[in-house]
């Protein structure tokens, strides 16, 4: 039964998590949005303190259940182990805690969220992790599949789906996640919870205080007959059924070992004190497996209830449009909300939960720094930031975007345009006639009105009309950077300030 219950909530927080990363309309992020905000260290970082008590209190009477019901890595190595337990079993051993690795990972961990180094936190987190491979790899799957459920349903004059775009993140993103995927499923099929007992700083903080949990698997010597069931069937190589131990530091309370013990010599929960099997000293029968695990399962339930193919772009003469590239900038731009890059990199772990909720393709996996190596970063090739969103500031759960209201953003710079005289199209290009082309998409499209048409030469009638930016009413959203034609480098683009202004 604890195995059961442990399973069908793991699966739904799972399920759910995923979600998050793969929905392409951000409904789902009002009902599950919680899920994202529950994982350990994304609460560290934004200092929820109510979440955090409450994972360390679960830990502190039930054992490292985080790890195997809530941590949607932890679940994703649980299933690849499953798959090969369904080939190979009784594979296990048990091996001694590696020490001296365990412990300098969780070190490395707390410095680099001390010192703001993100592309550590981002490699180190778990959640973050697996948010960068369902992002990169899985949310391109979801989208084909959807684009193909609206063909099809558009065929049949329905609209329950709507065709959505297909965003390959980049080279570097696609490796990265791919490789960190391949290292992970290696590891779970081959020794089961080896990441999470050797290289997670989450799981062993955890551990911490796991080995003072309340309800414990724990060995009645007295049944015990060393069959060795439970250590060949230990994912996490935590039993040494030779001596009749448990190392509670690693034990996820999986439910494995009790579910394959035939002596009733396993159970999970407090000290068992029997003289005769089946009664306890003063006689009377032993507490109800069934229900303690019933109980566990309850616990559990309430504490996590608490907390169709890329298409080419054409103009309308279906001649071949050419990719816009990343400006170079002096400074990054960050998200409404983020205060400053500072704040981003001290407190975003890379789970790329905004990237994938963005509607407009703003945020993107930054490959340009080693510090922010995985952090979003915000670029105008693909959309601008519209004024009328601030999903990513809603579903952020590390505190490094800041809840933001609509009018709040309208008021926030986050950077100012900057014009570049021989990349415009009207200095550089002419008509048949000899006059220049005639331009201007930044000033019309500009949300705020901060992009003015002047005269490039006052003096001269036939000079172009060329773009002026009024710094102090522009808000950074980068729709003129967006809408700019000139190829491949955009002639207005977005810098962004230091620290966020209000106007």
């Amino acid at each position: 039964m604890l195995k059961k219950i442990r399973r069908a909530l793991a699966l739904l927080c799972f399920v759910g998590v995923t979600l998050l990363f793969l929905d392409v309309t951000g409904a789902l992020h009002h009902w599950l949005g919680w899920l994202a905000k529950v994982q350990l260290l994304p609460a560290v970082l934004a200092m929820n303190f109510v979440v955090i008590a409450v994972l360390v209190l679960l830990t502190f009477i039930f054992g490292r259940i985080y790890c195997s019901v809530i941590c949607p890595l932890g679940v994703m190595q649980d299933l690849v182990s499953w798959i090969h337990g369904r080939r190979k079993k009784n594979r296990f051993t048990y091996s001694k805690e590696v020490k001296w690795l365990r412990y300098p990972m969780l070190a490395l961990l707390i410095v680099a969220v001390a010192l703001g180094v993100g592309s550590l936190v981002a490699l180190l987190d778990p959640y973050g992790t697996y948010g960068f491979i369902a992002t990169n790899l899985l949310q391109p799957i979801y989208a084909w599949c959807n684009n193909g459920l609206a063909a099809i349903a558009e065929h049949y004059d329905s609209y329950m789906f709507y065709s959505t775009d297909v965003w390959m993140k980049g080279v570097l993103s696609l490796s990265l996640s791919a490789g960190l995927l391949l290292v992970i499923a290696v590891l779970a099929w081959r020794g089961g919870r080896t990441y999470c007992n050797t290289l997670c700083p989450v799981g062993t903080l955890l551990s911490l205080v796991s080995r003072f949990s309340l309800l414990k698997v724990r060995i009645d010597e007295d049944r015990c007959i060393k069959c060795g069931m439970c250590t060949r069937n230990c994912k996490s190589s935590c039993i040494d059924y030779k001596n009749g131990t448990v190392d509670y530091s690693r034990c996820v309370t999986c439910g494995n070992c009790i579910e394959k013990c035939h002596k009733d010599a396993i159970y999970y929960g407090r000290p068992r004190k029997q003289a005769v099997a089946g009664t306890d000293n003063d006689g009377n029968k032993s507490v109800d497996e069934g229900k303690r695990a019933f109980l566990i399962g309850t616990g559990v339930a309430l504490a996590t209830t608490a907390m169709a193919q890329a298409k080419k772009k054409v103009d309308g003469g279906l001649a071949t449009i050419e990719e816009k590239q990343m400006p170079k900038r002096k400074n990054p731009i960050t998200p409404p909300g983020s205060l400053n890059a500072r704040n981003m990199q001290r407190h975003c772990t890379a789970c790329q939960l905004c990237v994938a909720s963005c509607p407009n393709h703003v945020l993107q996996p930054g490959t340009g720094n080693l510090l922010t190596l995985m952090q979003p970063v915000m670029s105008y090739e693909r959309g601008y930031c519209r004024p009328e969103c601030n999903r990513c500031s809603q579903v952020c759960p590390t505190g490094a975007i800041r809840p933001i209201t609509l009018e709040d953003k309208s008021s926030t710079q986050i950077g100012h345009a900057v014009w570049t005289h021989f990349l415009c199209i009207p200095t550089r290009e002419k008509n048949e006639d000899g006059t220049p082309v005639a331009c201007g998409n930044c000033a019309r499209h500009c949300p705020t009105g901060a992009i003015t048409m002047i005269q490039l030469d006052e003096n001269d009638d036939a000079s172009p009309m060329v773009p002026v930016v009024n710094e102090a009413k522009c808000i950074g959203c980068g729709a003129c950077e967006h809408v700019c034609p000139a190829r491949p480098v955009s002639a207005i683009h977005v810098e962004g300030h230091e620290d966020h202004r209000t106007i």
